[in-house]
Order: C-alpha cells, then structure tokens, then sequence
C-alpha cells in the first residue's frame, strides 16, 4: 500500500485563544496536484504553516510520506524534500538572482545542473543571474519564488496565493512552469488560491476551505468545478 504524500487527521490549530482549522481531515497522494480555495480569513495560510510546523497543533496528527511529523521542527520538514512559497514572498533583495536560486541546494556545484532546467521555463532569469532579487518587478519576483522552489527538487510544494496581483502573461508562464515540473519529476503540489481559473488549469483535484473546514471537493476537470468553487466563493 502507497503511503500518502501528505495526510492530515483531526488537525485543530490556530493563533492564541483562536482556533482557525477545526478538526480538519485530508489527504495528498504522491504526485497529485491538489488546490485548497477558500475567502480570506479562512485558514488557508494558516494551514500551510502547521503542515511546515511554524504553528503548533492543538490535536490531531500530520504525516509526510508515511512519517508522522506533527511535532517535527520546521527545518527537519524542509529537510524531507518539503518547498514552500509563502504568500509574503521571503526572497532576498540584497542578494542576486543566482545567490536567491541556490539557498536551497545543499552542494553549489549543483547549481549549474539545476538551473539547466529552470531557464528553460523561466527564460528571463539566463541573463541575469547577477542582478539584485530586489530590483525585479512584482511579478518577476514571485517567478523567483516559484523558480527557487524548483531549483530544490522537491518532492512536495507548497504554494500560497502565488498569483495574487499578476498580471495574465506571467500567470501563464507559472501554469507552464508548474505542470512541467509534474510531468518532469512528478511533483506533488498543494497549491492555495483564489485565482480559480489559474489552479484549475494545474492541478487534479481540488477543496474548498470555509470557516476551517473542508465543505467540497472534487476533480479538477469536471465540467462543474469552476461553478461549485465559484459558488463557495461568494457566500
């Protein structure tokens, strides 16, 4: 039997005296894309931070590839092959390009081999490794975000409102980027958004999160998807 990628049970978490996700059960098979829409403010973010241990679990449990790491430290996570791109896209202004891509290698004598593959999908990035992360433009920085992510490898990413304030064009081009990694490596993803056309695109199930709870789901390519999350989304 296949172990989950990720498998959450019963998880309650929140900040303080607020509780935000309520015994809250899913599950992520091993290269599946999966995308959790919801409103602000209904836990989304909230959950990508317990799975990555920055917030502790009141109950329930978390499992990684068949590991139970509910009390596992946030680095150890990282460490299992774990890429997550946080909505407040922590990248380094003071440091190039090509110093932002290789925080996440363990050896520098990879980067050459995995940049192989990253400027083919995000081509802007060839020619100018040396420049300054934080001279980028809003959507070129969170291709960075996206590009440093792939460049670990992963085994599993996270994404967080990845294309929130983008404009179409770079959009499509993290559409492109995000299904070649699946075909590429096989990549399992858990992809946060309101951008419902976007995730649809990319992935092959999704849930809808309301008041820290799961209240639909289905596949990504029924002909009602669209609608029913659309329908979530409004009330």
């Amino acid at each position: 039997m296949i172990e989950p990628a990720l498998e959450l049970q019963e998880i309650n978490s929140g900040y303080k005296g607020a509780m935000i996700l309520h015994d809250l059960s899913f599950s992520v098979n091993p290269g599946e894309s999966v995308a959790l829409f919801g409103k602000n403010g209904m836990g989304k973010t909230t959950l990508l931070k317990t799975i990555m241990g920055y917030l502790p679990k009141r109950s329930g449990a978390v499992r990684l590839f068949g590991k139970d790491v509910t009390r596992v430290p946030t680095h150890r996570i990282a460490n299992m092959g774990v890429s997550y791109a946080a909505q407040e896209q922590p990248l380094f202004a003071d440091l190039s390009i090509q110093d932002n891509l290789g925080l996440g290698l363990t050896n520098e004598s990879e980067f050459d081999a995995r940049f192989t593959d990253i400027e083919q999908i995000f081509p802007v990035f060839k020619s100018r490794l040396k420049q300054l992360a934080g001279t980028l433009s809003g959507g070129e920085q969170k291709m960075l975000l996206v590009a440093r992510g792939l460049m670990m490898r992963p085994s599993f990413i996270l994404l967080d409102e990845i294309t929130e304030g983008l404009q179409p064009s770079i959009i499509a081009r993290i559409v492109e980027a995000l299904k070649w990694e699946q075909q590429e490596h096989g990549t399992t993803m858990l992809i946060i958004e309101q951008n419902v056309p976007f995730a649809l695109q990319v992935v092959d199930r999704y849930l809808v999160l309301k008041q820290g709870e799961i209240v639909a789901s289905g596949e990504a390519d029924s002909a009602e998807s669209a609608e029913t999350v659309l329908r979530h989304l409004r009330v």
